[in-house]
């Protein structure tokens, strides 16, 4: 990929997050301008650790996406805006939807009438989940299948994704949306497993305890180490066709038991044993998911290039060495 973000301004909201921050490294290393913004809430896995590496090349505002004069300071003149911003929690949105729409939603209003009052030149690349399809009539699931979220989390996704679209389509503030799947490696947030389930297996193993599977952890998802992600960010950021546009990220499609027997493999140790599904957690269960990402491959060029065995190596490696910051 052609390098087109060197002295570009760039904006990432939730940059302090795993996402934000493994993207931030990144377009440091391409040359760009990065401004990062996040509200550093707690539990939802902002990390100042995240950037210590380029802590001097980056400028950090710790603020929610709602404070109007905030935000509008931070969109003004960015060339590209990775709005990744937000909550992955299926069980919290449940139990607190509010705060959910207020992360996952409303904010993200703030941020486009930001951009449509001072920056509609900027291009918007907004993170959507694959949890805005809910349970899967089909697979592979492609970006035409119905959007039935089976929790709050899922809808107030869905109309995030939604505004980013109206706002491309009414106003011309270029978006595109990717539709991540479940994403691991270094940078996560480690203290629970509410954001994402993969790296708490490695934690629960590194730790040597033993990891609960719920049903018969036969449970397909489709999985992306964190550079892949980073990846095809950077590519649909560059690419004017995906204005508009949405597109599937998958590609490594396991169970939920291979992955953790993988990362034992790795380790060299571990166990799991199967559990009942918690009822909270059972209601909302999606099944299995498998993305077609016939899309964005066709489009863009982009597949994933990192085996899973090498992704839980790196995860590994980087923990053992940043555990304290982590754990």
């Amino acid at each position: 990929m052609k390098n087109i973000f060197r002295n570009k301004k760039i904006l990432i909201t939730g940059g302090l997050g795993f996402i934000g921050s493994n993207l931030a490294l990144k377009l440091v290393g391409l040359g760009a301008d990065v401004f990062i913004y996040d509200a550093l809430i707690e539990d939802l896995g902002g990390n100042k650790f995240n950037i210590k590496r380029i802590k001097n090349n980056v400028k950090v505002a710790i603020d929610n996406l709602n404070n109007q004069k905030a935000i509008e300071k931070a969109v003004k003149g960015k060339d590209f805006i990775f709005n990744l911003a937000g909550t992955l929690s299926h069980v919290d949105s449940m139990t607190d939807p509010v705060f959910d729409l207020n992360i996952n939603c409303a904010s993200q209003l703030f941020l486009l009438e930001a951009c449509k009052k001072l920056n509609r030149q900027t291009k918007i690349i907004y993170s959507g989940t694959r949890n805005q399809y809910g349970r899967a009539l089909y697979l592979p699931v492609d970006e035409k299948h119905i959007q039935e979220p089976t929790d709050i989390n899922g809808i107030n996704s869905m109309a995030a994704e939604k505004y980013h679209l109206l706002y491309n389509n009414i106003y011309g503030i270029r978006s595109v949306s990717l539709r991540l799947s479940n994403t691991f490696g270094p940078r996560h947030q480690m203290k629970h497993p509410k954001q994402g389930v993969l790296n708490w297996f490695i934690r629960v193993l590194m730790d040597k305890r033993k990891v609960d599977l719920y049903g018969d952890g036969t449970q397909i998802r489709d999985v992306n180490y964190i550079d892949d992600v980073v990846e095809a960010l950077l590519i649909s950021a560059a690419n004017k066709k995906t204005d508009g546009q949405v597109y599937n990220l998958g590609g490594n499609a396991i169970t939920l038991k291979e992955f953790v027997e993988k990362a034992i493999a790795v380790l060299g140790y571990g166990r799991y044993k199967v559990v009942k599904f918690p009822k909270e957690r059972k209601s909302i269960e999606i099944g299995n998911y498998v993305a077609d990402i016939k899309k964005i491959s066709n489009e863009l060029g982009w597949k994933p290039n990192t085996k899973i065995e090498d992704g839980i190596k790196k995860t590994i490696e980087y923990y053992k060495e940043f555990k304290k910051y982590y754990w």
